[in-house]
This record gives C-alpha cells, sequence and structure tokens, in this order.
C-alpha cells in the first residue's frame, strides 16, 4: 500500500481549544534555569528539586535527539508530584516533538488487545519530520477580473500579480476564485498561492498602499512587496506521528479516519511497509525520526503481557523515551503471583532509571497553595491560607487543594470576597477526606452492604 501523506495535521494543532482549569493547568514547565537547575518556585512547580533536575537532564537529551528507546521511573508517595513533573515535561517539549500520556488502565479493552494499545501508544510518541518542496506563487495583487457566464453558473477570472522585478497574469478558475473570495483578496494585498493544493495564504497589505485610507484597520499588517521570481520553490517542514500515518493508510476514508476516534486494530504487515518507506525517506534526506516521549501513569496497573511486551518494544530502533510513575511499594505483578519493588518486574526495572519524589515541605505546600489560589482566581486570608496549609498535612495535599473551590463557595453564599477560616471549616465539614472515611466506614460497620468473605489480608490496602 503506497503511503501517501498529507500535511493537513499540522494545520489541526492551530485549532483555538476552549481554557478551562485542571489539576495541571498552573504548569508552564519544569523551572529550571540555564544550567538545569531548579528554581524554588517556578513555572508552578515548588520544590522536588532532584527530581525535576533529573528530568530536566532526560528532557535535555530528547530535545538534543541523543536519547530513545530509554526508560524512566517516577517512584513515590501519593500528592508527590510525579504527573506534575511529567506535564512539566511536555510543556518545556513543544509542539513539535510528540508527547503521549496514557494510564495503565487505558490498555485494557474488549475491542483492542492490551499489546495493540501499547502498540499504538508508542507510535503516536514517535513523529515524522517530513520535508517537501512545494512550488509558491508570492506577491502584491495588481487586479482581479472575474468573468460569470451567461447563466452565472460558471467563473473564469485572470489575477495580475507582480513583484518588485516582475509582473504575470494568471488564468483562474472556480477553485482559485472560491479560495480567493474566502480569504477576502483585493488588490493590494500580497499573497503567497501553494500551486500543488491550491492553499491560498494572505500575507499582508502592502507598504505601497499605507496611504489608502480605506485600507487601514486595526488589525492591519503591511509587508513588503516580495523580490525577484513570482514563482519559488520552498522548502516545507511539518511532523506527524507514524500512528497517524498507520491510520491514514489502514482506513478508507484516509486522513478523516483521525476524526474518527475508535482507530480498531492495524496489521502488522502494514506497520512493517511503513517503517521501510520512513527508512527509505531518511536515507533520501526527505524525513528525519523525532522520538518523542510516553508518559504511562499508574504502570503498576499494566499486567505480565505488558510488561514483556514493554521490553521489547524499547529495543526496538523506532522506540520513545517511556516515562513510568509508580506511588506502589513492593506489590504484586498483575497476572502471577510474584512480588516484585513498584509492582514491576526485576527484568524490567533493571532497564528503568528510577527517580524517587518525597513528601512536600509545609513551606512548599503553601507556596502550592497559593498557586493554585492564582489559577482559581481565588482570594484567601492569610489565617485561611495557614488553616489550609495544616489540613493538607494532616489530610493528603488533593483533599486541600479540593477545598479552595468549595470554600470559595461557602464565601459567596456571604456575599464575600475572600475565603476566611470558617468558610474552609463548613467545606470541611461537607466533605470526608480518606482517613474519615474509614473512620465512618468502622462506624457503620452493619448498617452497609459488605462483600461476603474476606479476600486475602495481603490484598487490602493500608489506609493508616
Amino acid at each position: 500500500m503506497a503511503v501517501q501523506i498529507t500535511t493537513g495535521t499540522s494545520e489541526l494543532r492551530d485549532i483555538t481549544k476552549m481554557e478551562r482549569i485542571g489539576v495541571h493547568s498552573h504548569i508552564r514547565g519544569l523551572g529550571l534555569d540555564d544550567r538545569l537547575e531548579p528554581r524554588a518556585n517556578s513555572q508552578g512547580l515548588v520544590g522536588q528539586a532532584k527530581a525535576r533536575k533529573a528530568a530536566g537532564m532526560i528532557l535535555k537529551m530528547v530535545q538534543e535527539g541523543k536519547i530513545a528507546g530509554r526508560a524512566m521511573l517516577f517512584a513515590g508517595p501519593p500528592s508527590t508530584g510525579k504527573t506534575a513533573i511529567a506535564m512539566g515535561m511536555a510543556q518545556s517539549l513543544g509542539s513539535d516533538v510528540p508527547f503521549t500520556m496514557i494510564a495503565a488502565s487505558e490498555v485494557y479493552s474488549l475491542t483492542m488487545s492490551k499489546t495493540e494499545a501499547l502498540a499504538q501508544a508508542f507510535r503516536r510518541s514517535i513523529g515524522v519530520r517530513i520535508k517537501e518542496e512545494t512550488e509558491l506563487i508570492e506577491g502584491q495583487v495588481v487586479e482581479i477580473q472575474i468573468d460569470r457566464s451567461i447563466t452565472g453558473a460558471t467563473k473564469t477570472g485572470k489575477l495580475t500579480i507582480k513583484t518588485t522585478d516582475m509582473e504575470t497574469v494568471y488564468d483562474l478558475g472556480m477553485k482559485m476564485i472560491e479560495s480567493l473570495t474566502k480569504e477576502k483578496v483585493t488588490a493590494g494585498d500580497v499573497v503567497a498561492i501553494d500551486k500543488t493544493t491550491g492553499k491560498v495564504t494572505k500575507l499582508g497589505r502592502s507598504f505601497a498602499q499605507s496611504r489608502d485610507y480605506d485600507a487601514m484597520g486595526a488589525d492591519t499588517k503591511f509587508v513588503q512587496c516580495p523580490e525577484g521570481e513570482i514563482q519559488k520553490r520552498k522548502e516545507v517542514v511539518h511532523t506527524i506521528s507514524l500512528h497517524e500515518i498507520d491510520v491514514i493508510n489502514s482506513r478508507t476514508q484516509g486522513f478523516l479516519a483521525l476524526f474518527a476516534g475508535d482507530t480498531g486494530e492495524i496489521k502488522p504487515e502494514l506497520r512493517n511497509q511503513i517503517n521501510a518507506k520512513v527508512a527509505e525517506w531518511r536515507e533520501e534526506g526527505k524525513a528525519e525520526i523525532v522520538p518523542g516521549v510516553l508518559f504511562i501513569d499508574e504502570v503498576h496497573m499494566l499486567d505480565i503481557e505488558c510488561f514483556s511486551y514493554l521490553n521489547r518494544a524499547l529495543e526496538s530502533d523506532l522506540a520513545p523515551l517511556v516515562i513510568m510513575a509508580s506511588n506502589r511499594g513492593t506489590a504484586r505483578i498483575r497476572g502471577t503471583n510474584f512480588r516484585s519493588p513498584h509492582g514491576l518486574p526485576l527484568d524490567l526495572l533493571d532497564r528503568v532509571l528510577i527517580v524517587s519524589t518525597k513528601e512536600y515541605e509545609e513551606d512548599d505546600i503553601q507556596q502550592i497553595i497559593q498557586i493554585r489560589c492564582q489559577e482559581e482566581d481565588v482570594q484567601l486570608t492569610s489565617e485561611a491560607a495557614n488553616v489550609l496549609t495544616a489540613m493538607a498535612k494532616q489530610t493528603t495535599l488533593r483533599y486541600a487543594l479540593n477545598l479552595i473551590a468549595c470554600g470559595r463557595v461557602v464565601a459567596k453564599k456571604r456575599k464575600a470576597e475572600q475565603v476566611d477560616v470558617e468558610d474552609l471549616r463548613r467545606a470541611y465539614t461537607y466533605f470526608m477526606d480518606e482517613k474519615r472515611s474509614v473512620q465512618w466506614l468502622k462506624e457503620q460497620q452493619g448498617t452497609l452492604i459488605e462483600e461476603v468473605g474476606e479476600g486475602p489480608k495481603d490484598d487490602m490496602m493500608d489506609s493508616t
């Protein structure tokens, strides 16, 4: 099957997304300086200096293309910033380097095998930077003439375009007339037309028209009239993931299959053909591989079959950097009766670089609370901030951060601008944390419906 690449996927990333406040929406990067030293409070990250520096070193190697097919494991208690650091890495990499984030439980599906789900995640994390030469018509529009037929069904026309050195007249068909009309191109505009696709890009208004007051507007952009030849050959570079190439070539609807959501299983034979084609492009200098990052959260939820696949996939030539996170100590490997550190087999642990995270200090918690208040546009009194910090130490950081929005709702009920201690205390009584929930269950024993019989003691989670 011929591998046909379209540049449409690069345009998908330009679609404006609705901004909303999420758990990690305050994170802008890893908060490191030029020497990869962590700042105390920067880009939304606080504390965890050792883990952030380790992530920065790995990130530097990824950006230089010097590391691929390696694995890292962030190991630490819950609420110690493992996912936050991974999000910081994603923000620092930029849009050109693929970053895929999945939870380990996502690989279990009735419509797709576990190894296929992991294979697709791997290939989403490998980019192909494709270089293509295209012919562009670039110049200042002198005149557009549009002629209609007697019935008005068809249109023909002529486009007069110039540079500082020459002037040419082009015949226009129906599609080109529609494209020019859609972009609202008029005489005096500087445009670029892709001869292959017919795409018209309006670059701005010519400086020669800057005295034309009718053309002035708040968003009017003036550019120089292009020099030299009107028709030019330009190199266009865009990045597309291997998974997107797989989907385009495995479905009859081609590029539109990317919008279908469920891509289904893809045959290994097709992937081998695509790998061979990409290798051919690399030899010809038409493309280069961009190893990205695959982040697997709660990696201990994978089973022994998935771990076996990871071991083999990491040895592949087309393998991304795999970052995993786990909050388990010594745990049972799913699908076996063996117990192992972090719930991972020893042969896989031997491959990974393990980075530990620790519980936040009180000062770090206070700064994180301030950052989240700014992100959620909530004002806390100094006394409320201190109380919330104490709550985070007694319960969990996540629980305390959830009370910020709840406290704001309570404060609004009494028409107050700032959240006070009393608002937090009322929210605290409405919502139980994990420890109080366990205590409540003990008090309600006999009134709630319980499972018949007790499971093995080792399988019970410790809530103390």
